[in-house]
C-alpha cells in the first residue's frame, strides 16, 4: 500500500497542521485528486508573523557571505530532488516533461543567482556620496524586516522561488501565501528549505485562500512590507489595508498573473530586492 503524503504548513521551521484543523482538496490539471492541503487560518497567519519576527534578528545579523552559502545550499538540495519537482509540475499544471525540466532548472538557477547577490547588493545600491563640506557621507542598504509575500497563482515553483529568494537574500524574513490551486510544490520546497541550513522562521509558508488570510497580513502592524505579485484582483484591497500601518508595498508586475514561462528571465536584476531595503545614511565630520 502506498504511503500518502500529508501536506502541512511550514511555520518556524516546523510542519504543523492548521490550528483550525481544516484542509482542502488539490486536483491535477485534468481534475484528478492529488492530495489534501492545509487550509490556513488567520491564527496561522499571526503565528507565521511571530515566527518571522523572531528569526529576523539572527538572519539579518548573519554575514552576507553566509546568507549566500545558505541560499546556494538550497539550490544544491533542490537539484538533488529535481525529479520530484518536475513530476509535481507535470501533475499539477499538465505541462510536458521537457518544459517541466526547464522550469525546475530555472528555479535552481534562481537560487544560485540570488546567492551570488547577497554580498554584492550593498556595494551596488550603497556607497559614498559626494557632499559639499568637511563631511564623509555614506549610504548603506539594510533589510526592512518581515515581508508578507503573495506568491503567483499560476507559477507555483519558479514564480514562488522568484519572489522568496530576493526577500531573504537581502536579510529579510518572509511569510508566504502560496498558490491556492497548486500549493504542493511549495510544501516540497519547504522540505528543501528545512534541510538546507536555513534557520527556522526565515521562510514561513501558508497554504490556503489569499482572500481569507491576506487582509490580516496586509493590515498586520508587525509586517513591514508586502509583495503582491500573486494577489491578482485583491491587490488594491490589500494595498489599502497596508496603508493603515504605513507598510511599504510592491505592486504586481506584468508577470504576476501568468504561468511559469513568464518568470524565465535569466537576469532579473535587483528589481525584486530593492523594494525591501531601507537606506541608512551616515554623516561623519572629516578634517576637523
Amino acid at each position: 500500500m502506498a504511503v500518502r503524503k500529508t501536506y502541512k504548513l511550514y511555520l518556524g521551521g516546523a510542519f504543523p497542521r492548521s490550528e483550525s484543523g481544516r484542509s482542502y482538496p488539490v486536483a491535477s490539471a485534468d481534475g484528478t485528486h492529488l492530495a489534501n492541503a492545509s487550509l490556513a487560518s488567520r491564527k496561522d497567519a499571526r503565528d507565521a508573523v511571530i515566527a518571522a519576527r523572531k528569526a529576523f534578528g539572527g538572519w539579518s545579523g548573519r554575514t552576507a557571505y553566509n546568507r549566500g552559502q545558505v541560499l546556494y545550499r538550497v539550490a544544491e538540495v533542490m537539484e538533488g530532488r529535481r525529479e520530484q519537482f518536475a513530476a509535481q509540475i507535470v501533475d499539477a499544471q499538465g505541462l510536458p516533461r521537457a518544459q517541466a525540466d526547464r522550469i525546475v532548472s530555472a528555479a535552481v538557477d534562481r537560487w544560485v543567482y540570488y546567492a551570488g547577490w547577497t554580498d554584492k547588493f550593498a556595494q551596488v545600491l550603497g556607497g559614498a556620496n559626494p557632499v559639499s563640506g568637511p563631511f564623509y557621507n555614506h549610504s548603506a542598504p539594510e533589510p526592512t524586516g518581515v515581508v508578507a509575500v503573495f506568491a503567483p497563482q499560476d507559477a507555483p515553483l519558479l514564480g514562488l522561488t522568484s519572489v522568496i529568494a530576493p526577500v531573504i537574500a537581502t536579510g529579510n524574513t518572509a511569510v508566504v501565501v502560496t498558490s491556492e490551486r497548486a500549493p504542493l510544490a511549495a510544501i516540497d520546497l519547504a522540505e528543501v528549505l528545512a534541510t538546507s541550513d536555513l534557520p527556522g522562521g526565515v521562510v514561513n509558508l501558508l497554504t490556503g485562500r489569499a482572500e481569507e488570510i491576506g487582509p490580516h497580513l496586509a493590515s498586520h502592524a508587525d509586517v513591514n512590507a508586502l509583495d503582491l505579485a500573486g494577489a491578482g484582483g485583491l491587490a488594491v484591497e490589500f494595498e489599502r489595508a497596508a496603508a493603515t500601518t504605513l507598510t511599504r508595498v510592491l505592486r504586481p508586475g506584468p508577470e504576476g498573473g501568468d504561468g511559469e514561462e513568464a518568470w524565465l528571465d535569466t537576469d532579473p536584476g535587483t528589481s525584486r530586492m530593492t523594494p525591501f531595503l531601507e537606506t541608512k545614511t551616515v554623516w561623519h565630520p572629516v578634517g576637523v
